[in-house]
This record gives C-alpha cells, sequence and structure tokens, in this order.
C-alpha cells in the first residue's frame, strides 16, 4: 500500500439470502447496519486525480491490520444510530415541502401555510417519515432570501404541523432560523451548506442538540454551476464532508447527530453526478448516514429530455432505487407515494425468498 490516503468503496453488494448466507460464512461483511452486505471493496489510495484503485475480497481487508483499513471498515460495517426514533436499518423517505414562489420544481405551489401544512400531512400519509420544509430555493442561479422572509414563510407551517406523526426537517442556512424552527417544533437541521454559510451556524446547530444534515455544495447556489471541477469528484466530495464531520464533532456536535449529503446538483456537471449516484457506498465509510436527494433534479431532465421538473417523476424513482440498492438511509422526495411503491417492489424482489 502507498502512504498516501485510503478510501473503501464496498461492491460485489449482496441482498436477501445471498447476504444472509454470505455473512453467515465471512464471505461478506453487513452494510452499514442495513440488510445487505458487500464481497469486495473498491481499496482506492492516494489523492483525488492520482489514487491507484484495486479490488480487493473483504477477506483480505478483515485480515488487514492497518489502522486505517481498520476504522474504515468499523465504519463500513457499523449499525447507524436512530434518527428521530426511526431506525437506519432500511431507507427511510423525506418528504419536500418547498414554501416558496421559486423552487425549480414547485415554487408557488404550497406558498400559502394550510396548503404547504396540508402538503406535508399528505405526504405523510403516502409513506413519508420526515418532512422537510424549507423557505428559500437554492437552485442554481437562486438569490439569497432575506432572514425574516424566510421565517414568514416557513415558521407558520411548522407551528400548524406540531402534532405530525413524522419528524419535521427545517432546510434553511441561517441560524438564527434554525433556532427559531427547532423552538416552533422542528427536530432536524438541513443545511445545504453543511453550517459554513452562517458564521454563527456551527455554534447555533451544536447548541440546539438536535440532527444535522451536511450537504456537499460547489459555491454559492448563484454561481456554483458556472464552471464546476474537479480532479475526481467522488473522492473530493468524500473530503469535504469528512472535513465538515470533524468539524462538527469539534463544535460539540456528536457523530450519531450527524447526516451526509453528496449535493447532487450542487456545483456538478451531469458526470460529476452520474459519477457520485455511482459510487454512493463510498460515503458509508463517513460512519454516519446518508441522504440522497436527486428528486426532479436537472441529472434527469438531461438524461431523460425532459424539460419540466414536474414530468421526471420515473426518472426519480430510477435514482431512488439506485440510491437504495447502496444502501441511502435517507431518500428526499418530492414523489412520496410512487417512490414508496417503487422501493416496496424493490424490497420484495431482492428480499431472496425466490432465490
Amino acid at each position: 500500500m502507498t502512504d498516501g490516503k485510503l478510501y473503501l468503496r464496498p461492491t460485489a453488494l449482496l441482498w436477501g439470502t445471498l447476504a444472509r448466507d454470505a455473512l453467515a460464512t465471512g464471505a461478506a461483511l453487513p452494510l452499514a447496519g442495513s440488510r445487505s452486505a458487500f464481497a469486495m471493496a473498491e481499496l482506492i489510495e492516494g489523492e483525488p486525480g492520482t489514487a491507484l484503485r484495486s479490488l480487493v475480497p473483504v477477506g483480505d481487508l478483515k485480515a488487514s491490520t492497518e489502522t486505517a483499513v481498520r476504522t474504515l471498515l468499523d465504519r463500513l460495517t457499523a449499525s447507524r444510530a436512530p434518527l428521530c426514533g426511526l431506525a437506519l436499518d432500511r431507507t427511510r423517505l423525506m418528504g419536500i415541502v418547498n414554501v416558496t414562489p421559486d423552487s425549480f420544481s414547485d415554487g408557488g405551489d404550497f406558498l400559502e401555510a394550510e396548503a404547504a401544512a396540508a402538503h406535508a400531512r399528505r405526504l405523510v400519509a403516502e409513506g413519508a417519515e420526515i418532512v422537510d420544509i424549507g423557505g428559500e430555493s437554492t437552485r442554481p442561479g437562486s438569490l439569497e432570501v432575506p432572514l425574516e422572509a424566510e421565517a414568514q414563510r416557513i415558521l407558520p407551517v411548522i407551528e400548524r404541523l406540531r402534532d405530525l406523526s413524522a419528524p419535521i426537517s427545517i432546510d434553511t442556512r441561517k441560524a438564527a432560523l434554525m433556532e427559531r424552527a427547532i423552538a416552533a417544533g422542528a427536530g432536524i437541521i438541513n443545511d445545504v451548506s453543511a453550517l459554513t454559510h452562517d458564521a454563527q451556524g456551527m455554534r447555533m446547530a451544536a447548541g440546539l442538540a438536535r440532527p444535522v444534515v451536511l450537504m456537499h455544495s460547489l459555491g454559492d447556489p448563484r454561481t456554483m454551476q458556472e464552471n464546476p471541477v474537479y480532479a475526481d469528484v467522488l473522492l473530493e466530495v468524500y473530503d469535504y464532508l469528512e472535513a465538515r464531520i470533524e468539524a462538527a464533532i469539534a463544535a460539540g456536535i456528536p457523530r450519531e447527530q450527524l447526516i451526509v449529503d453528496p449535493g447532487i446538483g450542487f456545483g456538478k456537471t451531469l458526470d460529476h453526478n452520474l459519477a457520485l449516484l455511482a459510487g454512493l457506498t463510498l460515503f458509508h465509510a463517513l460512519g454516519v448516514p446518508v441522504l440522497l436527494g436527486a428528486s426532479r433534479k436537472r441529472i434527469i431532465g438531461s438524461i431523460t429530455g425532459k424539460r419540466d421538473p414536474k414530468e421526471r417523476m420515473p426518472g426519480s424513482l430510477a435514482a431512488a432505487l439506485v440510491g437504495a440498492a447502496q444502501a441511502v438511509q435517507i431518500l428526499r422526495v418530492h414523489d412520496v407515494d410512487e417512490t414508496r411503491q417503487a422501493l416496496d417492489v424493490w424490497r420484495a424482489a431482492t428480499a431472496g425468498e425466490g432465490i
């Protein structure tokens, strides 16, 4: 092995009876406490752009005495802590409620508090186990919304949902709004800037002691799509999220309260997004739950030719299944009922009873 940094990306994934049999014989390892397992891993050594890659059976990895390998294996195989009471042994659905006039897919659809609250309840009835409420569009080219304008959009919605059976996630970059939303009844902080946009964000999140989603974004939403460049997008996004986890832990946020999101569409080209989707299992080595948000995004339109985001539901289902197949713990989606159906069929087909 080289003296450079090591990464492990699980591959040769197994489900159902195949996973159970391979785990029983030691031919595979459990993936992030899920019902799937992996029989091999891509060992990546070095720096983004020059890293060397090789496929290694899990038996060889288990026999390794290298501290870095042992640490990565421990994080890859460990069960994830429950999120607001939700066990993360399977993929959970986060339903999207955009209380904005200009979000890329549903801007203006739920701008009134009553309509937004009703939509949140409908998503939960369809199978959403978390509801993510946002009042600021972060689509490419969007401008920042003033604090009070954002607060006036989302706080009345949260207050109307105090009896909601699912936990509420507040999608904001502003520390003051994090505090007010948690006081109003939200239970999760979802920050597309990974607590970098607001100088008080990290301190506030630590003080609120709630789970936090740290997302990767290359720059500000206004400029992030102008010319995104990476030497190796998968490794660079991983490194960024690893650094944000370390910063959060240093600020007093336990690893058990952190979630990562690779940020599909946030400062990435089509090829960058596809590389991230193909390599999602790498992020399990961070030792925290992984959230995937690809629903109705431009990547789907680029592949399918569908310009209207509301016509991208079938492609969104495909992206969701790509995530579920790689044991992603949370899918952030617009079309909850359809995604739940797709997941139900996929789970039944991979349960292995007929194999």
